[in-house]
């Protein structure tokens, strides 16, 4: 491929990310949350046993000092709750509490009908194809960076 067209495919992916993260807050508004509240409400909708911190900023590809302050302010919120991890004093799990869980149910099918709207363009062939694609850019990017630390003597 090209180094142009490259070079604009990645111009236009992170366009799109932010109109969709742009577009995704006047959803979340209505309900009172942030995208970033949403997303850990959503993941651990998914984990009625709780997640530890760690596992949530994996899922969610933030860094973990990001997860802590967010998880402060929704447990403050009593959206979710901190339980200690029996035999790890530094580990917690984070469950959603009721709130949460009604919060999330409440915001959810928004959400998936402002989704389901953005995409109603593409059929469901062309969704895979473009799904497919870019999974394989994420599974290549770890190893450009390496080569790249490798060059720059990092």
């Amino acid at each position: 491929m090209r180094q142009a067209l490259a070079m604009e495919l990645v111009v236009q992916i992170l366009r799109t990310a932010d109109v969709l993260l742009r577009e995704s807050r006047e959803v979340f508004r209505a309900h009172g949350i942030s995208p970033a509240q949403f997303n850990v409400l959503n993941v651990l909708a998914d984990h009625p046993e709780g997640l530890s911190q760690r596992e949530i900023s994996d899922i969610l590809v933030v860094d973990r000092s990001n997860v802590t302050g967010l998880i402060d302010r929704m447990s403050a919120a009593g959206w979710v709750r901190r339980e200690a991890v029996p035999g790890d004093r530094r580990a917690w799990r984070v469950r959603l509490t009721p709130a949460g869980r009604a919060l999330w149910k409440e915001a959810f099918p928004d959400y998936a009908g402002a989704v389901g709207a953005a995409f109603a363009p593409i059929g469901a062939t062309e969704g895979r194809q473009v799904l497919a694609v870019l999974k394989k850019v994420e599974a290549r990017a770890p190893e450009v960076a390496a080569a790249a630390r490798v060059k720059g003597g990092a």
